[in-house]
Formats: structure tokens, sequence, C-alpha cells
């Protein structure tokens, strides 16, 4: 059933009650571009390329998959892919996994896994000099820099629940007491459509904790020719690790000192808020067709995937463009649509969508 972490989050403060994290601050002076030059630009280019070319080797097409996984990676964010059974999402986790010199592991989320079987679990052992009988903290699969949760809404709530605490504070409780996970930290989940026979919906809470959904559709005709020529040969591809934990927390803390300006942040947040039917912001498709909007953490990530792209794409400050190109990831799995929307055929896609529209000649 189980086959043999995510840094906290710097510069990101719990709020006091809510639970929810305040937005990282961001420079947005002209100096404050200094430390993210032109060099540490294409140092980070130059790793991501390298990453690029491995998974390459093993993957392909899905280009728009790896590059919003790569700015997850980043950006230090977890990630849910969400496609019909093979289309090569779990293969794309596990090249990832082994083109960075980081621990990982694999849970198989079936029906009957048990939260224990994720993060651990306390046996009773016997002191051979003593004899007293101890309670001794035994690990689970949870314990790794890199966590594939293949299948993650085949498995009841109460079990999904148990990666919870480990994605939002990098850490598990287990009989009271507290296990650090070590960084970097990342969950990288894979989930068939919810219409899928025997499968259960993710909680909102859960799926929250993700910076990004991505949608993994299916290849085109040349890509899946390449692909059936592939994997009937007989030839294996080696890939390289190119990264390991420490460059991989140098890299996510240069992203974060991308400048981004206040108008910039303010787009975000108005684009977060415009999703809310309750909301001055929320324009009347929008009232008509969401039952909930997104939380804070949409604005926050939205602000750090855009930076990320903009350094991706060789610049050292944000853009409109930047944020509205990490939109429908970080937005996607933020809004509950109601039956208006179920009747008529809107999905949350065409929702963020036609927000983006209304809101591109506001900002560039």
């Amino acid at each position: 059933m189980i086959s043999a972490d995510e840094r906290p989050d710097e510069g990101i403060d719990p709020g006091e009650d809510s639970g929810e994290r305040a937005l990282p601050s961001t420079p947005s002076s002209p100096d404050a571009a200094a430390d993210v030059g032109e060099d540490t630009i294409a140092q980070i280019q130059q790793a991501v390329d390298e990453l690029r070319r491995q998974l390459g080797k093993v993957i392909v097409g899905q280009e728009e998959v790896i590059d919003q996984l790569l700015l997850s990676l980043l950006s230090g964010g977890h990630c849910l892919l969400v496609g019909v059974p093979g289309l090569a999402k779990t293969l794309l986790i596990s090249t990832l996994a082994r083109a960075l010199s980081l621990t990982f592991n694999r849970i198989q989320f079936t029906p009957d896994l048990m939260p224990s079987d994720i993060t651990g679990t306390e046996v009773i052992q016997s002191d051979s000099e003593t004899g007293d009988r101890v309670f001794r903290f035994v690990p689970g699969p949870i314990f790794a820099n890199v966590v594939l949760a293949d299948e993650i809404n085949r498995t009841p709530p109460k079990t999904q629940a148990a990666l919870l605490e480990a994605m939002q504070e990098k850490q598990v409780t287990v009989g009271g007491n507290r296990h650090p996970l070590t960084p970097p930290f990342f969950v990288l989940a894979t989930q068939n459509p919810i219409e899928q026979e025997g499968t259960y919906p993710l909680p909102e809470a859960q799926l929250d904790r993700f910076m990004f959904n991505i949608s993994v559709d299916y290849p085109n005709s040349e890509e899946e020719l390449e692909i059936m020529q592939r994997t009937t040969g007989g030839i294996d591809a080696e890939v390289e690790s190119v990264l390991d934990g420490k460059r991989i927390l140098e890299l996510q803390a240069l992203v974060r000192g991308v400048p981004i300006a206040d108008d910039l942040i303010r787009y975000a947040l108005r684009l977060t808020r415009a999703t809310r039917v309750r909301t001055e912001e929320a324009p009347d498709f929008v009232r008509r067709h969401v039952e909930w909007g997104a939380g804070p953490r949409a604005g926050q990530y939205l602000v750090l995937g855009a930076k990320a792209n903009a350094v991706l794409n060789g610049r050292p400050h944000v853009t409109g463009d930047d944020i509205r190109r990490v939109a429908l990831p970080v937005l996607r799995h933020r809004i509950v649509t109601n039956f208006a929307a179920e009747a008529e055929g809107v999905s949350s896609d065409d929702i963020i969508r036609k927000l983006l529209e209304e809101t591109a000649a506001h900002v560039v």
C-alpha cells in the first residue's frame, strides 16, 4: 500500500484568528531589485532548463504542466495534478523526484488507508538496559522531501486530512509530540476527476493548501505517437540529479526577492476578491455562478507564482502578465460554482478567464 519536506514560508506570518497567512512582504522600490540581477536570473533559468531537459527524457509534451510544476517548486508550494488515468501524472512527479537530490516517498491512496499509515505511529518498545517499556515514534512516509500522494481522492476525507498539518505547518503531531519535517518539503498529489467511480472529493480546506491545481489533458496525436514509440522499445532513459535541497532553498529565496509594485499586489488582491459573491468587487456573472470564492491564500500564491514566472522569463520584476499567467492554476480549485453554473455549463476556468478579460486593460 505504501512504498519506501516544504520549508516554513519565510516572510509569511500566521493570522491572529483565522489561521490564514499575511501577504509576504514584497519590495516595490527600484533599489529592491539589486539582489535579483541578470546573473541571479541566469542561474535560476539555467537550473530550470536543466530540469526541463531531464524531464524531457521521460515525459513527452505537457510543456504547460511542467512549467506550472516548476513554478510551484521555485515558489515552495504544493501541487495537485488533475486528469483522467493514463496521462503520466505519477510518472511526471516520480521523474521530477529523480532529477532532484531529495528523499522521495510515494503513498498510494486507497479506501482502507489510515491516517497513521501516512504520518507514522508510536509503538511500545522495551529498553534492553532497564527493562522499561517506552513509546518510540516510527515515522511514516510523509517524512521525505518530496511526497507523491497518488490518487489522493481515492481515500476518505479522514485520511486525506492527515496531510493538512504537514502541508501547512511542516510538522506532524503524534501522541502529543511534534515531529518537524526536513525542508524543502513538497506534497505533489495526483487526482482523478471526481466523477470517476470510487473517488471522494477533497475538502475545501485541503484544496486550499495546494498552491496550484494543474489540469493535465490528453496529448496531441504527434505526442501520443512518440509516447507509443518510446514506451514499447527496450531503452530506459537515464535521469540525472541536477539540484539538491540546499540549492532549491536558495532558489526559492531568490524568487521571493523579486520586486513587485504595490499596484500589482492590489491587482492580485482585486482578482481574489472579485471571486467572492459578497464583495463590492464581484461582477454580476460571479454573483450569478459562484457559491464561494477564493480565500486570502489565493492572493499570496498569485504574487509568489508571478515572481517565479517573471524570473523564468528573464525579467527582474513582475508584470501584470505574470499574475495572469498563474491565475488559472491558483484560482480554479478555490472557486466553488453553484447550481446555476452547472446548469449553464459554466466552469471555474470560464469564470477566471472572464475575470481576466475584464481586468486586463487596467494593468500592464
